[in-house]
């Protein structure tokens, strides 16, 4: 059923590539090279793939010995060492100074707050402003027609991460119901995406798989660290990490057999199995989760008295199902295109109309009904039924978004600029833009205050100083990836790189913290 449509799944899957894992886009899709002008872990002229398999294994020898060696080395400060790792060790500093930011704006009391004030109509004129500008000035022609490809996807994410940042800004709380469909299009990206990729480049290796870890947990890890956060303050990220794995391990097992449609829909009957045996039988999920309770566990501190894996159980049950609807789309999505491509060709516009109206009516009133039976509900009552209905907003959505040729043909740029960094801009939110009020695992309650007494200012300097880092930090943790996780490493490289990298880890956490005892009086 599959095979008729190969190209339009490739198309499909380079696209996939390039939103899973976009600083090394081209080089994950060509898996030939990873950045050796680091110098960390890679020495010029790794990337000759003419070389014979003796002097690939040489140099793969070399190389390890170099990493340690050249690591060490920078560490005493030795000048050829460090103009061969320059990128990489101004990376390292680069982080540093931004932790350094993080705990400065939040921890140290010497920035001060703000109460947060939910004004409707300021809130959605900001994103009306910011709308009307990116379409006025950054509206661009698609490098592809076909439905839900790169910079639509990208775009989506941009505009949805605006209204959850907004969202948390100016304490929306009508806003809930909105935001957890905006959560639950993410989560269905993330099987979208990885299916597209693993079903069709079939690269189950370790290197692609740290890659992705790395993307999503590195930064995180990080901040928890130096914040003296727990991971699940953040749990966006460990919610994108289990669904990533569980589509990672859908198509990994017996992966010879992906090719066959009974192999696939019965993985998926798998998944939906799996998923329902542990969110709906009462007490699997603490069970299973218990032991990994060092991990996921959080409690707030102004609800001391809540179970620990109780917010990790929340957060990950209201989307559970999602990403399965994600792989099954991404699936069908070849079919879906080839039907959008037949109703664009349509001979007569007559008739083309007829068929985009018909698309239209239908997704129209699917979303119609959802909206009055679901989302008109108060926030405990719709979040009983948000795991099993969040998926028709989104494919009305997406529907809707695709449903004429001249949609799916433009994007805003603006948008999808914002979209590359939302992992950034959710975790710094908390500390640079937003205030835990110097507790920590504390929710962000106030508003970080740069120019008091004078909001809008306020909000416009601190967006500007937010925004910036945040995409100081997609950088850096993308020059940190390729430094540590070339695209050709072998596994005895990628043990050394943990290792060294957790030397250096360490080693700058216990600075932080003699840095702040002597400061604060405080770790």
């Amino acid at each position: 059923m599959m095979r008729t449509t190969t190209a339009t799944t490739r198309t499909r899957a380079d696209d996939a590539v390039e939103l899973l894992d976009r600083a090394d886009a081209s080089d994950v899709e060509r898996g030939t090279r990873g950045r050796g002008e680091d110098g960390w872990t890679t020495r010029e002229g790794d990337d000759d793939d003419d070389d014979d398999d003796e002097a690939r294994k040489e140099r793969s020898a070399k190389s390890r010995t170099f990493v340690a060696s050249n690591g060490v080395q920078c560490a005493m400060l030795r000048p050829r060492a460090l103009r061969e790792s320059r990128r990489a060790v101004q990376a390292w500093a680069e982080l540093g100074v931004i932790m350094f930011l993080f705990w400065f704006c939040d921890r140290s009391g010497a920035v001060r707050e703000a109460k947060k004030s939910y004004d409707r109509d300021l809130l959605f004129a900001v994103f009306a402003l910011l709308g009307t500008y990116g379409w006025k000035t950054t509206l661009k022609e698609s490098k592809t027609h076909a439905p839900l490809h790169r910079e639509q996807t990208e775009e989506m994410k941009g505009w949805m991460q605006v209204l959850f940042l907004l969202y948390h800004y100016f304490d929306a709380g009508e806003m809930y119901n909105l935001i957890r469909v905006f959560i639950a299009a993410y989560v269905w990206m993330t099987g979208f995406g990885n299916f597209s990729f693993y079903y069709v480049k079939k690269d189950f290796s370790a290197v692609r798989f740290a890659q992705m870890m790395w993307r999503l947990n590195f930064f995180v890890f990080v901040t928890c660290a130096v914040m003296k956060n727990d991971y699940m303050l953040y749990y966006i990220c460990p919610m994108h990490t289990l669904f990533t794995l569980l589509v990672y391990g859908a198509l990994a097992i017996a992966r010879d057999k992906n090719s066959e449609p009974k192999w696939i829909y019965g993985k998926f009957i798998a998944c939906f199995a799996i998923v329902a045996a542990v969110w709906e039988i009462p007490g699997a999920f603490k069970r299973i989760f218990t032991p990994f309770t060092f991990l996921f566990r959080y409690v707030n501190p102004a609800k001391p008295d809540v179970h620990p894996l109780h917010e990790w159980q929340f957060r990950s049950g209201l989307d559970r199902y999602v990403w399965i609807y994600g792989m099954a789309c991404a699936y069908f999505h070849p079919k879906y295109e080839l039907t959008m491509k037949w109703i664009d060709e349509r001979s007569t516009t007559r008739e083309r109309m007829m068929y985009q109206g018909g698309v239209v009516a239908l997704a129209s009133g699917a979303l119609y009904w959802w909206w009055v039976t679901f989302f008109t509900l108060d926030k405990v009552e719709y979040n009983k039924y948000h795991p099993y209905t969040s998926w028709i907003p989104i494919t009305a959505f997406f529907v809707l978004r695709n449903s004429t040729k001249k949609l799916r043909e433009n994007h805003i740029e603006l948008f999808c600029i914002c979209g590359k960094v939302t992992l950034e801009t959710y975790i710094a939110q908390f500390h640079i833009w937003l205030s835990t009020s110097q507790m920590p695992n504390a929710q962000p309650k106030m508003l970080m205050s740069l120019v008091p007494g004078y909001p809008l200012l306020n909000l416009m300097v601190c967006s500007y100083i937010y925004i910036g880092i945040s995409h100081r930090i997609f950088d850096v943790t993308n020059v940190l990836k390729s430094a540590c996780i070339p695209s050709k490493a072998d596994n005895a490289t990628l043990a050394n790189n943990a290792i060294f990298g957790g030397i250096v880890v360490a080693t700058a956490l216990g600075l932080g913290t003699f840095t702040s005892l002597m400061f604060t009086g405080k770790t």
